[in-house]
């Protein structure tokens, strides 16, 4: 039986990183990679398939350009499991890893960011998630591991980035959730919970007003680590010292004078 990775969001920043790492890794026969963006896709693919033609045990590579948002996301990645099970009907595949990393966030107070942009956020973070998690898990089986990509965000309610952190911390309780109710069954649930990781997220959160995270730290060592949590039976990854006692003080910190002070005094900055 065949077995496949699959990386979602997996064009750029920690996408693009797992599916680096992951194809780095043997255990996985393919290696799925997708995103909207075919392009750098193709680039990561192409590096991927390099290698395995020096070393023939790592995954085979394959792209696919597909919008994960919403309902009709979640049909696009049904419609692309059924199409593989027809053409391995005979032998078929597992899903032995699911990284669901496809998502974004907007900075700003959330009356003064375009609504719509608000919304696909919603339906990216949480929707797509869920239904791509419950569309694989039928696929997986005992060993595989299964990675939602929340945030720090999740702890606490944030001003300026009030509906992102919402988004994360759904993607946190559910991730925790299901978690226990995949135990039984040898599959490993983690949520990864970065701080300020630098990849393009400000550049797109803050619509080009901020070009990078402010105090990122890199996306290889953030990657790294979540997947040594992960397989390890780790239900949350969280990476730094400081990641984890935010974390830890966010247990005796009042939501609602989080969420004021965040907004009081830690403005998010972003173009019209």
């Amino acid at each position: 039986m065949k077995k496949i990775a699959i990386v979602t969001g997996a064009s750029s920043g920690l996408g693009a990183e797992f599916a680096r790492q992951l194809g780095a890794k043997t255990g996985s026969d393919e290696l799925w990679l997708l995103a909207r963006r075919l392009d750098r896709l193709k680039e990561i693919e192409a590096a991927q398939n390099q290698a395995r033609s020096q070393n023939p045990a790592l995954p085979l590579a394959r792209s696919f350009e597909i919008d994960l948002a919403g309902r009709a996301g979640v049909s696009a990645f049904k419609a692309l499991l059924d199409t593989e099970k027809m053409i391995d009907k005979d032998a078929g595949f597992e899903i032995s890893v699911l990284v669901n990393n496809a998502g974004f966030g907007t900075y700003g107070p959330f009356a003064d960011t375009p609504l719509d942009a608000e919304l696909d956020m919603v339906e990216l973070n949480c929707v797509s998630l869920t239904g791509i998690a419950g569309l694989a898990l039928p696929f997986m089986k005992e060993g595989s591991v299964l990675i939602n990509t929340a945030s720090l965000a999740a702890f606490l309610p944030l001003g300026n980035f009030s509906v992102y952190a919402a988004t994360k911390a759904y993607v946190l309780s559910f991730s925790v959730s299901l978690a226990a109710e995949a135990a039984d069954r040898g599959i490993k649930v983690c949520a990864l919970c970065p701080g300020s990781v630098s990849t393009e997220f400000a550049a797109v959160a803050s619509n080009g007003a901020r070009k990078e995270v402010l105090g990122g730290v890199s996306a290889q060592k953030t990657v790294s680590h979540c997947l040594k949590a992960a397989f390890g039976g780790k239900k949350i990854a969280l990476m730094s010292i400081k990641w984890k006692a935010t974390a830890l003080l966010s247990r005796f910190v009042g939501r609602y004078f989080c969420a004021r002070y965040t907004y009081l005094k830690c403005p998010r900055p972003r173009k019209d």
